[in-house]
C-alpha cells in the first residue's frame, strides 16, 4: 500500500520511511508543501501522513486545498502541536485522524490501516475472498485452512488485488503500489511475484486479462467450490 509522507524532520522520515516498510506499506517521503503538491498531483496515494509544521507553510493549508478540490485521500496529521484546539482545527480542516508527536509506530501503522479501510468500506481488517484469508496488521495469509509462506511484496501484491477482488488492477497500479520513488523496478517483477503466488494459490486463482491486468478469480468460478455446492 503506498502512502505520502510529509515530514521535515530527516532523521524522522527516514525512520517513518523504515518503519512503516516493515509494516507493510510503501512510503514516498518529502519535505515540504511544494514537493508534496507534486506528489501528489503525479501520483494516486492510498493515505497521506501530514506534519502541520514545514518550511514553506502549514499542513493545514494543504489539508484545505485537498478538501476544497474534493481530494479524498485519508490524511492523518502527525505533528507536535497537539493540545486540544489544535486536534479540533485539524479535524474540522478535514484531516480524518490526528497523531501527537512523539508517537508509536505500531499505532501509526494501526491508525493508517484503519483508513485505508474505512476508504475501501471495510469494517474488519480481515480480508477473505473464495478460501483465501489475510490479515495485514499481523502479515499472515491462509489458503483453505493452510498457512502461506509469502514474502513482503507478494503479500502486498495479494492484498491489493484481494481488497477489491472484482476489479481488475494494471502492471502498473501493482508496481505503484509495491515500488517508492527510491526503488529500482525490474520490467518483469509483476510477473514474477503473480508466478510466486500461482504455485501457492493454484494457477487459475489469479486471471490474467491480456492488455488489461490482472484480478482474482470470482467466487463462482472456483471449479472446487461448484463442485461441492452441486453434490
Amino acid at each position: 500500500m503506498r502512502i505520502l509522507v510529509v515530514e521535515d524532520d530527516g532523521i524522522l522520515a527516514d525512520g517513518l520511511r523504515a518503519g512503516l516498510g516493515m509494516a507493510g506499506f510503501t512510503a514516498d517521503v518529502v519535505g515540504c508543501l511544494e514537493d508534496a503538491r507534486a506528489a501528489l498531483a503525479a501520483n494516486d496515494y492510498a493515505a497521506l501522513v501530514l506534519d502541520l509544521m514545514l518550511p514553506d507553510g502549514s499542513g493545514l493549508d494543504l489539508l484545505r486545498e485537498l478538501r476544497a478540490g474534493r481530494a479524498a485521500v485519508p490524511v492523518l496529521l502527525l505533528t507536535a502541536r497537539d493540545q486540544v484546539g489544535d486536534r479540533v482545527a485539524g479535524l474540522d480542516a478535514g484531516a480524518d485522524d490526528y497523531l501527537g508527536k512523539p508517537f508509536d509506530l505500531d499505532e501509526l501503522a494501526a491508525r493508517l490501516r484503519a483508513l485505508t479501510r474505512r476508504a475501501e468500506g471495510r469494517a474488519s481488517g480481515r480480508i477473505v475472498h473464495d478460501g483465501l484469508e489475510l490479515e495485514p496488521a499481523a502479515r499472515l495469509a491462509s489458503f483453505d485452512g493452510r498457512p502461506l509462506k509469502l514474502s513482503r511484496r507478494e503479500f502486498a501484491v495479494l492484498q491489493a488485488l484481494a481488497e477489491r477482488p472484482g476489479r481488475v488492477l494494471a502492471k502498473s497500479d501493482l508496481e505503484d503500489r509495491l515500488y517508492g520513488w527510491d526503488e529500482e523496478v525490474e520490467s518483469n517483477a509483476v510477473e514474477v511475484h503473480i508466478h510466486h503466488l500461482r504455485a501457492k494459490l493454484g494457477r487459475d486463482f489469479i486471471e490474467t486479462l491480456r492488455g488489461i491486468g490482472y484480478r482474482l478469480r470470482p467466487q463462482e468460478s472456483s471449479p472446487s467450490r461448484s463442485a461441492s455446492a452441486s453434490s
